[in-house]
């Protein structure tokens, strides 16, 4: 089958498309035939060899797959070989076929492409976890999530507003996306490159400070999410792009009884993973299907051209998901 190997870590210029023997799937996964598939921040860090896969797992790239079930290991039930589905994967998607656990997939929905399918599972997975179970959103809170126009930011726009309608959520963005973001009805957008978006957090909140903050950023923002929070608020780190060690006044962080936590989604272990899959098809299923919920596309690539793909998330200019069409256009 074919797929993108990576010759070494490095550059997109290490990255191409070769053969490689197509998975077999053993008890309890399914062979997904890959229609389509997303680049994720990860599979960069990971193709430049710093973020590898877990041990057992596909080393080609790729956290997401979307398409047809082309076989069943044993002991899976539930589902049957023609099921279009849309799964998490550890690895592997940047693939023609992909292993997946059979907890981990989620069916597609008839009326929403394959494309937009294979944006789905990490991104919005990323964003639920990360907000209602790890952060503990409730509606009518206030929370920040930084990196506007990113994957993990619009699906965390459109899940609060389908399940906390009635939170108020700031965003920070560069200077050419702030207006993208407030068309997607977000409250309060703060061009992080001009403006400190904790003082702008404290407007935003008349002085309380928020509830929840979600952070990729890491280290250089620490010490501002804590100041944009208010009592009791929480940050959740789910990134360090801008390093892993940063200073923190504990003293504060306990006068304001605030709690920084840290996540990730890819090293949970299987059965994690399915639970998390589960509560979310109950919570967001319904809204895929009326495309009350719907993924932002910035484009798509043909698999032949996932390095361009990668160029392209890496000059940070693209808003919404970046999609690598595996299968021959006019599958869909």
């Amino acid at each position: 089958m074919k797929a993108v190997l990576v010759a070494k870590a490095g550059g997109p210029e290490q990255m191409s498309v070769g053969e490689v023997p197509r998975p077999i799937p053993g008890e309890g996964q399914v062979l997904i035939r890959v229609i389509a598939t997303s680049v994720n921040g990860a599979d960069l860090v990971q193709r430049a060899g710093r973020y590898p896969a877990p041990p057992g797992e596909s080393e080609i790239l790729g956290l997401e797959a979307a398409g047809e079930i082309a076989a069943l290991g044993s002991g899976v039930a539930g589902w049957k070989v023609g099921d279009a589905v849309m799964s998490l994967v550890a690895g592997g998607g940047y693939a023609e076929y992909a292993l997946a656990w059979a907890g981990h997939l989620l069916p597609k929905p008839e009326n929403i492409s394959f494309s937009e399918a294979a944006c789905i599972a990490e991104v919005y997975l990323t964003a639920y976890l990360n907000l209602f179970l790890v952060g503990e959103l409730k509606d009518g809170e206030t929370l920040l999530v930084h990196g506007g126009g990113g994957g993990v930011n619009t699906a965390a726009i459109q899940l609060c507003q389908e399940l906390v309608p009635n939170s108020r959520m700031m965003v920070t963005a560069s200077p050419k996306k702030v207006e993208r973001v407030r068309e997607l009805g977000v409250a309060q957008v703060v061009n992080y490159r001009a403006e400190d978006f904790a003082k702008a957090a404290k407007e935003f909140t008349e002085g309380r400070g928020l509830n929840l903050i979600l952070d990729h950023i890491g280290a250089d923002y620490l010490d501002a999410n804590l100041r944009a929070l208010g009592v009791g608020g929480r940050l959740v780190v789910i990134g360090i792009s801008s390093g892993p060690r940063a200073e923190l006044n504990l003293g504060r962080m306990m006068v304001k009884r605030q709690r920084v936590i840290g996540s990730v989604l890819r090293s949970r272990t299987v059965a994690e993973k399915a639970g998390l899959i589960a509560s979310f098809r109950a919570a967001i299923m319904l809204a895929l299907e009326a495309r009350r919920i719907v993924p932002v596309i910035h484009a798509v690539f043909p698999l032949e051209l996932a390095a361009e793909a990668h160029r392209a998330m890496a000059a940070g200019a693209h808003f919404g998901k970046l999609v690598l069409k595996v299968a021959p256009d006019g599958v869909e």
